[in-house]
């Protein structure tokens, strides 16, 4: 009598799953796609086209699952719920994400720094800067690839947590350039890492940050070295809750954006390449309505900026950068006549063809760690 009911108890389980399944599925087809998702502030997958060569080639299969994962009902509530569960288990280190201390959501970065794509970087940037280094001369070449929370703020780690090669990635880097091209930002902000550096919630680092890497590096140029006192420091929302946040799809923390706004005016202009529009503000405040608040810096990441300033020193440099840039560029403008800022993850344009035209007088390459590795598009500095 018991096998027969627990048999019956197996039918019951398994009918109810597959309602399930069925149910949340067909609501996933029904309801319409969002195109958008602000939560993870990136695109999502689309229906694909059902189409013969797809089928028979097995894209139509792997866009199609890509399809449903994005587009599944409740899918950032379950996400939540998933999160919430393994905390109360006391997880801490989900998604490749630690729960560290004082509220700290960072990113291990587990197979970034190993990868054959993170070793061709290395060999791309290196051939990059030595092609460079006699047109511009090494005093006017720089590269700075910032590390991440992960390597800064080792000691807010969980136990036994680890950065994953990530400082011995740095040096693998350093070691490839030629000589007084590499600008160790790593000993800089270690200098500084009782201080907030990085946001609690997203990759980013703060504008604190930013600040501290250009004012050494003003000093190594030869530059005006700014005082922090030179700036009113602008809370422009407390209310910022990132990309890492997003990942894990629950309320953690929320973090502050300050903004370093010059008190000596400085006359600039902004050309922005895709839109053809002309501003005078580095700064799109109608982004801190949006879950992408960290876009306030020129309204996002863009293939190609040029800011002409009021300076008429003669000097022009050739910014190459990741989002990390963002926040270290308006700190720019007082030293040069033109700053062009080039984001080759979103351009095909040559940047021989560019660098040629333009006969700019400096060069800064500037990423964050992780994104340098990862980024398939670094190829694109040898065009």
């Amino acid at each position: 009598m018991s096998s027969k009911k627990d048999k019956w108890q197996s039918y019951i389980t398994i009918l109810i799953f597959c309602i399930l399944i069925f149910c949340f599925t067909l609501a996933t087809i029904i309801v319409p796609s969002k195109e958008f998702s602000e939560t993870e502030n990136r695109y999502l997958a689309q229906r694909p086209k059902l189409e013969l060569e797809s089928i028979i080639n097995g894209k139509f299969e792997n866009d199609y699952e890509e399809y449903l994962t994005d587009q599944f009902v409740l899918r950032d509530s379950l996400v939540g719920l998933k999160t919430t569960t393994q905390k109360m288990l006391f997880k801490r280190e989900i998604k490749d994400i630690y729960f560290a201390d004082d509220d700290y959501l960072i990113e291990r970065h587990t197979e970034s720094f190993n990868s054959d794509i993170a070793q061709r970087n290395i060999r791309v940037l290196s051939q990059f800067a030595k092609k460079y280094q006699e047109q511009f001369g090494t005093e006017h070449i720089s590269i700075m690839i910032i590390p991440n929370a992960v390597d800064i703020l080792k000691d807010k780690l969980p136990p036994f947590a680890s950065s994953y090669n990530e400082e011995e990635y740095l040096k693998q880097i350093a070691k490839s350039l030629p000589e007084n091209v590499w600008f160790d930002t790593a000993k800089i902000l270690q200098g500084h890492n009782n201080e907030e550096l990085y946001y609690r919630t997203d990759h980013h680092w703060k504008t604190l940050s930013a600040f501290y890497v250009y004012q050494e590096w003003a000093k190594m140029q030869g530059y005006n070295v700014p005082e922090i006192t030179d700036y009113e420091i602008k809370t422009v929302t407390s209310n910022f809750e990132g990309t890492i946040q997003s990942k894990l799809g629950i309320k953690t923390t929320t973090d502050t954006m300050e903004l370093f706004l010059p008190k000596e005016k400085i006359g600039y202009t902004i050309y922005n390449e895709i839109s053809k529009e002309t501003s005078n503000s580095l700064y799109d405040y109608s982004k801190l309505d949006t879950k992408d608040k960290y876009a306030i810096y020129f309204s996002g990441n863009q293939p190609f900026i040029r800011i002409n300033t009021e300076v008429g020193n003669g000097r022009k440099i050739l910014v190459i950068k990741d989002s990390y840039a963002n926040c270290f560029v308006p700190f720019m403008i007082g030293e040069f006549q033109e700053i062009d800022v080039v984001d080759i993850r979103y351009t095909n344009q040559k940047l021989s063809e560019l660098m040629k035209a333009e006969e700019y007088t400096d060069l800064l390459v500037l990423y964050n760690t992780s994104g340098f590795a990862e980024d398939i598009s670094i190829t694109k500095l040898t065009n």
